[in-house]
């Protein structure tokens, strides 16, 4: 029961993430990256303020003991990740970010075979290659021709930078302190990492009046990217990391260009093709040999 609940949890969290990942990408022009990181972040300190002021001496007592792993995590995963996607997301095709992002599993595994000098099994590299190539299969229409097509600039580099992030705070998660239940820990890097973030925004001279129209404009976009996109998948993700490990876990983000699809045809009406079922059944092997395979085994 353990491993279903956890499995389903970051089926959510991918869920959740892909639809924050479109959403970046839709609003691009009405809301500044920093604006959406801004918000998005000050809107969960909020929500998750009552487990920092119900639990102020037992966290300020942990994280005096264990500042530095705190504060790393904290700008890894609040501070620089999200923003720096979203810089990336006004500057690059959803294609392209797609196949950067499917390189988080893989990038995930050799950190931690150099960080943590965990081995990378038979079963983790064959399931690896297939999920990648299920994504390189879905995002490419099924048509590896249209790879002569693409073309990588500025907004590139930033995904590749923020995926390197993501893959760098998933293994580092392996020293987070075990003093921390999931949701403390959680409260914890949300507000270092806004903290953070804070004279970054504001060195910005954003307009008040002019925050506040953003505010009252786009309220959804910030309840779904602070609600779901952000308190619920990071708790999933954590607990993932804590039941299965930071491989296992990230092996999970290969659904996210399948579950993209999805929503487009959903929302947008863009019809789901051949090439999607065909990604998703190698999508869902090479997740079942890098992670089920090897837990039925033991």
């Amino acid at each position: 029961m353990v491993l279903v609940k956890t499995y389903s949890f970051l089926v959510l969290c991918v869920l959740f993430w892909s639809g924050n990942f479109v959403l970046g990408r839709f609003v691009k022009d009405d809301i500044q990256p920093l604006e959406l990181a801004f918000f998005r972040w000050l809107f969960v300190l909020i929500i998750i303020s009552p487990v920092l002021l119900l639990n102020f001496s037992k966290l300020l007592k942990i994280v005096k003991q264990n500042f530095w792993i705190v504060l790393v995590l904290s700008i890894l995963g609040i501070t620089f990740f999200n923003t720096i996607l979203y810089i990336g997301l006004t500057m690059t095709t959803s294609t392209n970010a797609l196949i950067i992002n499917s390189s988080i599993p893989i990038l995930i595994l050799v950190l931690s075979f150099f960080i943590l000098k965990q081995n990378i099994t038979t079963s983790q590299t064959i399931g690896i290659l297939l999920s990648t190539f299920g994504v390189l299969f879905l995002v490419l229409q099924g048509k590896f021709e249209n790879i002569l097509s693409l073309e990588f600039n500025e907004g590139d580099i930033w995904v590749i930078v923020s995926s390197l992030i993501w893959a760098l705070y998933s293994v580092l998660m392996k020293f987070k302190p075990k003093e921390f239940n999931d949701v403390e820990f959680f409260a914890v890097i949300v507000f270092f990492g806004f903290i953070v973030l804070l004279p970054i925004y504001f060195y910005q001279g954003y307009e008040l009046s002019h925050e506040l129209e953003l505010l009252k404009s786009n309220y959804l976009v910030f309840i779904y990217v602070s609600v779901f996109a952000s308190t619920l998948s990071f708790y999933f993700w954590h607990y993932g990391i804590d039941k299965i490990g930071a491989s296992k876990t990230g092996q999970f983000t290969h659904l996210m260009p399948l579950f993209g699809a999805f929503l487009a045809h959903i929302f947008l009406g863009e019809v789901l093709e051949t090439y999607h079922i065909l990604g998703m059944i190698l999508i869902f092997i090479g997740i079942y040999l890098s992670s089920f395979y090897k837990t039925r085994k033991n």
